[in-house]
């Protein structure tokens, strides 16, 4: 694909560093962009790493996120994390196979990530009206995956637990997002490797993963 429609889309001519700097990326997938860091690792300054990223895009290969903020200018002037789109392309060049993530569990956790970015990201194209996914994160190392926002500002914080069970901790970052959005804060879900829907209180719940592709649907009102 690379070697293919590159040219085409941009008109590089040197090849051989992007596919080096993709998988390279694949180690940071859903981290902030930080682009002479990535960059360095291939040996590449800070804007042609950015004019990279910006073919992927274009290949439709990975994504930045834009991080939410209650003030709109405050979301173009903050660092946007990468995901790939395709969680299949991301275990191939990041080498996760099933053997390796039955020796290590957390090897996993980037993987589903992915794998649900894609599935919302294709949500959000077939849904009637328009939803934005972003993500939170704040001086204070809060954290959420992903935040689906829509045309009214109404809010919707996921996040993705590669376990079976839900821990209490496992709210901190919802929470930190519900007393920020106030009321623009509709719901929480935390998508888990488990099989009920279990109320976590405070608008919260804790959904199996399944939900994505299955009869099931979110416990919200207004379906996102």
């Amino acid at each position: 694909m690379i070697q293919r429609d590159v040219r085409d889309v941009a008109g590089i001519d040197k090849l051989d560093q992007l596919p080096r700097f993709l998988r390279a990326l694949a180690h940071v997938s859903g981290q902030m962009c930080n682009y002479s860091q990535l960059g360095g690792q291939v040996g590449l300054d800070h804007k042609t790493a950015a004019r990279y990223i910006g073919v992927f895009e274009q290949m439709y290969l990975l994504k930045r996120v834009e991080v939410w903020a209650g003030n709109r200018l405050k979301r173009l002037v903050k660092k946007p994390k990468m995901q790939f789109v395709d969680s299949g392309l991301l275990s191939t060049l990041a080498g996760v196979t099933p053997v390796l993530v039955r020796q290590d569990r957390s090897r996993f956790g980037n993987v589903l990530e992915t794998f649900v970015f894609g599935e919302l990201l294709k949500n959000t194209t077939i849904s009637e009206g328009y939803y934005q996914l972003l993500y939170y994160r704040d001086h204070d190392q809060f954290e959420v995956d992903f935040v689906i926002e829509d045309s009214t500002g109404q809010l919707v914080g996921v996040e993705v637990k590669a376990a079976a069970t839900v821990k209490k901790s496992d709210l901190r970052g919802l929470k930190r997002l519900a007393s920020v959005a106030g009321k623009q804060f509709k719901q929480g879900v935390i998508l888990y490797d488990g099989t009920e829907t279990l109320p976590l209180g405070d608008k919260c719940w804790a959904v199996p993963i399944s939900t994505l592709w299955g009869s099931r649907v979110w416990p919200v009102k207004n379906r996102n």
